[in-house]
């Protein structure tokens, strides 16, 4: 099997404005990106620009593969258990776009969303659950912590879009696995993606064409000591004009080794890694459970912690 990853990372983002209340660094310290214009009302075509732009949106559409997420989680829960998963927990959940996906997949799910920031759960409860209609009530939006969330215990807790990198400290990561193990079921499990490979950490701009615009991912300068780094998304227009830094990311670059060792302190009894199987024509066979990886350039795993 070939599973190479294609250049273009298309899962390059994350819940930028998340820093745990204990961490060494407030979260206002993380620089925010500005909103521009208004969300286009649905049915009419509008040219894009970065006047009518919605920021959010544009981020789903070019970053968000909530149809890969979903079917990567059936796979590994169901060849576990014999089943489905019927609970999710979002963590750092954003517009809580895998949340309203989770509950239209199946009447019997629920979800809950977790982030921090105010507005863009306003956003996510407005544009996202509402006009699910009478599945809407089996999506809970709380903002709150993650490292410090109670509850009752759920079958999946999923932190996708690298967005657990906001913690800089081994201790503080640790503590939020910690977390997530006690709020699983018996048998749950947690999922993580991660930008594997040497071309994490490396500077870089890479432009990507979507519907309407051009995704521009940005990767600065990494400090090798703490294996930190900015991270922009910046969206381009055909019209000339441009969201800049329309998200801002302060990121510790966290390797798969790692990622397994603290899991296992953490307490999970085993972290299975899935990824993508490409074809020499780069078609992809989805995603399969592996022990091992050729070095590459860049790939990107998911990452499956058993309680």
């Amino acid at each position: 099997m070939d599973f190479r990853v294609p250049r273009i990372v298309s899962r390059s983002a994350a819940v930028w404005y998340l820093l745990p209340r204990d961490a060494t660094r407030p979260i206002d310290a993380l620089a925010r990106g500005k909103q521009v214009g208004k969300v286009v009302a649905k049915g009419k075509k509008q040219k894009l620009t970065a006047r009518t732009a919605d920021r959010h949106d544009l981020y789903e559409q070019s970053v968000q593969d909530t149809e890969g997420d979903l079917e990567i989680i059936d796979r590994a829960y169901r060849r576990e258990h014999g089943k489905l998963p019927q609970s999710l927990r979002e963590d750092f959940c954003g517009t809580a776009l895998l949340c309203a996906e989770w509950v239209k997949s199946r009447p019997t799910r629920t979800a809950v969303g977790i982030d921090l920031d105010r507005k863009t759960l306003d956003y996510a409860a407005k544009h996202r659950i509402e006009p699910l209609g009478d599945a809407a009530a089996r999506v809970q939006l709380v903002r709150a912590n993650v490292l410090e969330v109670g509850g009752a215990q759920v079958d999946v807790i999923a932190a996708f879009n690298f967005s657990y990198c906001v913690f800089f400290e081994r201790r503080d990561l640790l503590r939020y696995f910690e977390a997530a193990h006690k709020s699983l079921s018996p048998g749950g499990a947690l999922f993580l993606d991660n930008h594997s490979g040497p071309e994490a950490f490396e500077d870089l701009i890479e432009p990507r064409r979507c519907k309407g615009f051009t995704y521009v991912w940005e990767q600065k300068p990494l400090n090798a000591i703490t294996n930190r780094s900015k991270r922009y998304i910046h969206f381009r227009f055909p019209d000339g004009t441009e969201l800049k830094r329309a998200f801002r990311y302060d990121w510790r670059i966290w390797t798969v080794p790692e990622l397994r060792d603290l899991l296992e302190e953490a307490g999970f009894r085993r972290t299975d890694i899935y990824c993508e199987d490409f074809d020499d024509d780069e078609s992809s066979n989805g995603f399969r459970r592996v022990k091992k990886i050729t070095h590459d350039q860049s790939w990107i795993p998911y990452l499956v912690a058993w309680k």
